[in-house]
């Protein structure tokens, strides 16, 4: 079954951070990578987001789907960004140094693609954090360790159970698309993309009806259990803050420092070689 979003415990240091840790070093290092198209920044982004993917002890084959479902979605970012503004990245860096033209206003220079490069670095270095955060935070801790940073415990165990529901979703599609095959209709590669598309729509209603009957079943025992009555509550999967959570925040704020520091520098979101 192909994973998709879905929590992998392995023994790593990544894992033994709170997740509520993993979620401020998401935040501060997406705005970080997001705040700068300082080429040099996000090389070392880049190069961090790929190490620290290696020490969690997460492989390539456990995300692949998501992996090819990013490249494809860069792939047609950049093909949309030339297409309807193939001149930007010389308004950008407000130079021009042509390779060869395509015809009429399609012409490849480097500005354009420096600029390319930079959106490719933006999203190398922010899909891995991402995928790290999904793949190693229990929804259970981190729910617990949302509540312990003053998110109502309401919010944070909602957020576990929509964490907790996706793996069940992905299982449940998987049983009925068998059930389905077996009675006849064919879902395999040897069927054109369409007619796929028109047998999985035989899973969505089965899908849907025994979602909403998990969602009642759920309801009914939290409200059987009095959810909600009391202001606090305890968690079994609560851990304390370490030295390394806090050195961890501290280095994704630090990276959030340096974008900015680099803008101002730069005077510009824009690092410009070509000047």
């Amino acid at each position: 079954m192909t994973n998709i979003f879905n929590y992998i415990d392995r023994p790593s240091p990544i894992h033994r951070l709170t997740g509520a840790t993993k979620l401020i070093c998401l935040l501060l290092w997406s705005f970080a990578a997001m705040s700068t198209y300082d080429t040099r920044l996000l090389v070392l982004l880049v190069v961090l987001s790929l190490l620290l993917f290696r020490i969690s002890k997460i492989r390539i084959a456990d995300v692949r789907f998501m992996l090819g479902f990013t490249a494809v979605f860069m792939l047609l970012n950049n093909l949309l960004v030339f297409l309807f503004s193939p001149q930007h990245g010389v308004e950008l860096y407000e130079t021009k140094h042509v390779l060869f033209s395509l015809g009429g206003n399609y012409v490849i220079t480097k500005e354009q693609l420096f600029y390319h490069l930079n959106l490719f670095l933006k999203y190398l270095a922010s899909i891995p954090v991402v995928l790290l955060f999904v793949c190693t935070t229990n929804p259970s801790e981190f729910a617990a360790s949302l509540n312990r940073i003053g998110v109502k415990y309401s919010i944070a165990y909602a957020v576990a159970l929509a964490l907790r529901y996706i793996p069940d979703i992905q299982r449940e599609y998987h049983e009925i698309s068998q059930a389905q095959q077996a009675r006849g209709i064919e879902m395999s590669k040897k069927e054109s993309l369409f007619s796929r598309l028109k047998s999985a729509s035989a899973i969505l209603i089965p899908l849907i009806l025994s979602s909403m009957d998990r969602i009642e079943v759920i309801s009914n025992a939290m409200e059987l259990r009095c959810f909600g009555k009391n202001k606090r509550r305890s968690w079994y999967m609560a851990r304390p803050f370490t030295k390394w959570d806090w050195l961890s925040m501290a280095g994704s704020l630090l990276l959030l420092i340096a974008a900015f520091a680099l803008n101002i520098l730069n005077c510009s979101r824009f690092w410009n070689p070509f000047a």
